[in-house]
């Protein structure tokens, strides 16, 4: 009798949504820490593909220590918190809100199609919010391979922001805000859906346990499609912002072009190391630290 009244309870009721605030607050606080981990490879990223005599990974990290000191590995990280603080709270916060909508409303789990159009929406807004942060991170990360005599010198992001209204003007602050949400949306694409899409391959083929293992994987496995999927469009955005005042930014198209003709297809993927290995343990901590901090918001504040 026992077994027969067990067999005929109801299925486990589904999860409670986190409320909205949280998933932006999760999303920001969570892409932060893992900022603080990871920024020495957005600096060794930058000055790669803005390097166009193919200086090797081991070489710009001797060159750096010896001509500038350990500690300009983390120069401009203001920058890239604040980048986290306003790209990734945004991006994440929208699709967890989506995928949220979606549990809350829908009875089956969403398709693969359906996390990508997530996962486009949620990068394309993160990338348009983050832009002049997204500036200045390239610019401060870039300075030390100027001459002293060129350098701009930023004190931190918010001198950045200041000198760059000043110098430039307002709209200068969202230069190459088109291939920044090119490349978001390719991102996110690769990043945010393949995360939950690798998640449940990884469940379904070794019966993996939802905990931080299965986050790992399912998150390097995500940040190796990431990084080789959005390369192309990192180099053109990193070139474009870090261009002087007087020249007229051009198009992610012909940045492209330019590129694969003058330096090669595979100076399209220039800095994939660095780019992987700030891009694969960052969606690791990420996603880690973002899935604990909601199921603490879950555990208190449902």
């Amino acid at each position: 009798m026992t077994e027969q009244k067990n067999s005929t309870q109801p299925s486990t009721p589904k999860q409670k949504s986190v409320p909205p605030v949280f998933n932006f607050i999760n999303g920001g606080l969570s892409g932060m820490l893992a900022t603080c981990v990871v920024h020495p490879m957005d600096v060794l990223k930058n000055r790669m593909q803005l390097n166009r005599d193919g200086t090797s990974i081991v070489m710009l990290i001797k060159s750096i220590m010896a001509e500038e000191g350990l500690t300009k590995f983390y120069r401009g990280l203001t920058a890239g918190l604040v980048r986290q603080a306003t790209y990734t709270t945004t991006r994440l916060g929208i699709y967890n809100h989506l995928l949220d909508m979606w549990k809350a409303n829908k009875a089956s789990p969403p398709s693969f199609m359906v996390l990508c159009t997530m996962g486009m929406t949620a990068g394309v807004c993160g990338a348009f919010v983050g832009t002049p942060a997204e500036i200045a991170l390239v610019r401060m990360s870039a300075d030390g391979r100027l001459p002293p005599d060129h350098r701009r010198n930023y004190k931190h992001v918010f001198d950045a922001f200041f000198r760059i209204y000043k110098d430039e003007g307002i709209t200068a602050l969202w230069r190459g805000c088109i291939p920044t949400m090119g490349r978001a949306a390719v991102v996110n694409v690769s990043q945010l859906a393949t995360y939950s899409q690798a998640k449940k391959m990884i469940v379904k083929t070794w019966n993996v346990k939802e905990g931080i293992p299965l986050h790992f994987w399912a998150s390097m496995v995500s940040g190796l499609l990431t990084s080789f999927n959005s390369m192309p469009f990192d180099i053109a955005k990193t070139r474009i912002q870090n261009l002087k005042v007087s020249v007229k930014p051009p198009s992610m198209m012909s940045v492209i072009t330019k590129t694969a003709q003058q330096e090669g297809i595979t100076a399209l993927w220039k800095g994939f190391v660095p780019t992987y290995c700030r891009i694969g343990p960052h969606t690791v901590l990420t996603f880690m630290i973002n899935e604990q901090l909601t199921k603490l918001s879950r555990q208190y504040f449902v």
